[in-house]
């Protein structure tokens, strides 16, 4: 199929992208990366009348780590952070997920930014950033606000970004050495989208982990932290019981719908067997 017709702007700058978005709205779409937007376009699933070209906004590219905080631009692909010498020292859950994500032609050009704003419940940037705590810095012609990643995911395919808004760049608070972290899926074929997933963070301590996160990708509308989960294992001694506890509590948390390829009863019992080996790869 062919995409339709639509009108075509490179945006020179992030202020004219802002602009740009301030005059036509939700009737405009960003290219950054386009891997999934190509396609939609070329399926008739999305039709603007106006596509604005931010690919060369190179102030919406790159990593920097300071005040604590690592800082990723929007732009910068998955390549570019599995590369990243400061996401494996101060948020290695990131690096240990791209592995996980497309395959090759795909990593060297998607973008970030586009996977998050995307919000594909099955993929692993939006669990990723739930887990690490991140916060998303949107950007509009009115000026910038940022937004919780917990709050940023409203269900599948649905953000809490505005028609006029860019996601321009992604906090994360540095994770310290005393954290580790696991990030574990199940697909068909590695690089596809996956049927489960769990990305997992926590403080190991004296037998036990605190400040557990663990967040599920493929068994909801979007990222799920596991609450119930977390709440059974936190600060108690990382035993056989407690993770069967853990594993458990995820009947809480979870209610996963069935997709092309798996019942519900299969992403369930995949969930399990996935925070299992998660929290036994946290405790070391």
């Amino acid at each position: 199929m062919k995409a339709p017709a639509f009108a075509y702007v490179r945006a020179g700058s992030l202020a004219e992208a802002c602009a740009l978005l301030t005059q036509h709205g939700d009737r405009a779409r960003l290219l950054a990366g386009g891997q999934s937007l190509i396609a939609t376009l070329n399926m008739r699933l999305s039709a603007p009348e106006l596509l604005i070209d931010i690919s060369r906004l190179t102030e919406l590219a790159g990593i920097k780590v300071s005040s604590g905080a690592v800082r990723i631009g929007a732009l910068t692909t998955h390549a570019e952070i599995g590369r990243s010498e400061e996401i494996r020292r101060h948020a290695p859950l990131l690096a240990q997920a791209v592995p996980h994500i497309a395959h090759a032609a795909i990593s060297n050009v998607g973008t970030f930014g586009g996977s998050l704003v995307l919000a594909d419940p099955a993929a692993e940037w939006p669990a990723c950033c739930v887990a690490l705590d991140a916060r998303f810095v949107l950007t509009a012609k009115a000026g910038t606000r940022r937004v919780a990643a917990r709050d940023f995911f409203k269900g599948p395919y649905t953000t809490a970004l505005r028609p006029d808004e860019i996601l321009t760049q992604v906090e994360i608070p540095a994770l310290g050495a005393e954290y580790r972290s696991a990030f574990v899926e199940f697909a068909l074929r590695r690089g596809d989208y996956a049927i489960a997933g769990l990305a997992a963070v926590a403080k190991p301590a004296r037998g036990a982990l605190s400040d557990l996160r663990l967040a599920f990708l493929g068994v909801g509308p979007a990222p799920v932290l596991a609450r119930a989960a977390m709440a059974a294992a936190e600060g108690k001694r990382t035993s056989a019981e407690t993770i069967a506890a853990a594993v458990t509590a995820l009947a809480r948390d979870l209610d996963p719908g069935p997709d092309l390829y798996s019942s519900a009863a299969t992403k369930m019992q995949l969930a399990r067997v996935l925070a299992g080996r998660a929290l036994a790869s946290l405790a070391g």
